[in-house]
């Protein structure tokens, strides 16, 4: 069963490459997303295979079947290096159970890089090509300080799952922004928690989920006014939530990811602020530093800021951010 899954997977991988023969000099690279039906994800093959176009290699793609799936993940490295892929571009479900398949993989001379979210260590993959997720927190964080006012602050998190790195750099750095005392530095992989924080759940980014883990938030704390949330999905579950209970012109709601859907919604007043990141330009930097890799040899190392911008109609005092044309012109999905 084991042996036909991979076989199946290895036929999958091939039918999403190049219709055209491989010639003996043609850059192979393997992308490798957490999953193929998020739209950040679809953007980020959109700009892997614009640039692999653009560079003359032949992109080789697989992707888990829901958030959190590494074995797939591990099957993709393996059959991609039989492919021939000489670099391999990967967002990890699991940023510590895979580190051993990247480490066969570079010890074969197979440049590895990290796209959106670094492995655990960071120095597993020769490099990371992502948005500064700590940032992309505190950018959010001050906002939400600034628009309420003086408020105490009564607030819900919407988490990713533990242990997520990415998860963990924009919860602390929301954390920070807002300046919650303790708040944990990038580093920490761990949640920050404190007395403001009085719900925290997990979404796994999810619309549904995160409307759930609202609506079991809001019974316990029905006077909460400030959400944050691992990403724009959530937050739209968030809001369902609590329009549902008629609460919604109450709470404030922040995020993070900047697609269009989810500018749409700072436009509507859905979402007050997020910070936007930019999925195609992580993609397209990794495929031109593959090609340049299989055809001078040079690899790339340690980490490039792919940029993050806040995204809000109403401006805070202090407070640096672009309206919604702006992020409706630099979105991803539809």
């Amino acid at each position: 069963m084991l042996k036909l899954a991979s076989s199946l997977l290895a036929a999958t991988i091939l039918a999403t490459a190049s219709p055209l023969a491989v010639s003996a000099d043609q850059p192979v690279i393997g992308l490798i997303t957490k999953t193929d039906t998020n739209p950040f994800f679809v953007k980020m093959k959109e700009g892997a295979s614009q640039m692999a176009k653009e560079r003359g290699a032949k992109l080789l793609s697989a992707a888990g079947k829901q958030d959190g799936d590494n074995a797939a993940q591990v099957t993709a490295i393996e059959n991609m290096m039989t492919a021939g892929a000489k670099t391999i571009l990967i967002t990890a479900n699991d940023s510590k159970a895979i580190v051993p398949a990247i480490q066969k993989a570079r010890a074969k001379g197979v440049m590895v890089i990290a796209l959106d979210s670094p492995t655990d260590p960071q120095d597993a993959t020769d490099a990371l090509f992502a948005t500064d997720n700590y940032k992309a927190g505190i950018l959010i964080g001050e906002y939400a300080k600034a628009a309420l006012g003086g408020k105490p602050a009564k607030i819900v998190t919407l988490d990713l799952f533990p242990g997520h790195p990415v998860g963990a750099q924009r919860h602390n750095g929301f954390m920070k922004g807002f300046g919650i005392a303790g708040a944990p530095d990038a580093k920490v992989n761990e949640l920050g928690k404190s007395a403001e924080i009085v719900c925290a759940a997990d979404s796994y980014g999810d619309q549904a989920k995160g409307q759930t883990a609202m609506e079991n938030c809001l019974q316990k704390n029905p006077d909460v006014n400030l959400v944050y949330t691992i990403n724009e999905p959530a937050a739209a579950g968030a809001y369902t939530a609590l329009k549902r209970a008629g609460k919604e012109k109450g709470v404030v709601i922040v995020s993070v990811d900047g697609g269009c859907a989810g500018i749409r919604n700072v436009k509507a007043g859905v979402i007050a602020a997020t910070s936007q990141q930019y999925p195609l330009k992580m993609a397209a930097l990794g495929v031109a530093a593959g090609v340049d890799y299989a055809t001078k040899g040079t690899k790339v190392s340690g980490y490039t800021d792919t940029g993050v911008t806040l995204i809000a109609d109403k401006a805070m005092p202090g407070v640096e951010s672009k309206d919604s044309k702006v992020g409706e012109s630099l979105c991803w999905g539809k």
